[in-house]
């Protein structure tokens, strides 16, 4: 009976440490149409293997005039590099 008593606290607990890391993840905020509309374009530029993505070799190739205009937008920021 302790064990069983035990190990349904220690999963609440568990259960309760996920919830409240899920909560603290940052949330992107949503796009506007005007944002939407030029990330589309921006990806369909220069998607070369037409999958919907830039992979990292195609990124290399937007140039510093696409760059600046999503930059104004607010989208395409770099990413933080893991370390």
């Amino acid at each position: 009976m302790l064990r069983a008593m035990i190990l349904a606290v220690g999963l609440t607990l568990a259960v309760a440490v996920v919830a409240r890391a899920e909560d603290e993840k940052p949330k992107r905020p949503k796009l506007t149409e005007e944002q939407k509309a030029l990330r589309k374009e921006i990806t369909e530029k220069y998607d070369k293997d037409k999958d919907g993505k830039l992979s990292p070799e195609e990124r290399k190739e937007v140039s510093a005039e696409d760059k600046e205009r999503m930059q104004k937008a607010g989208i395409g920021g770099q990413r933080k590099k893991k370390e």
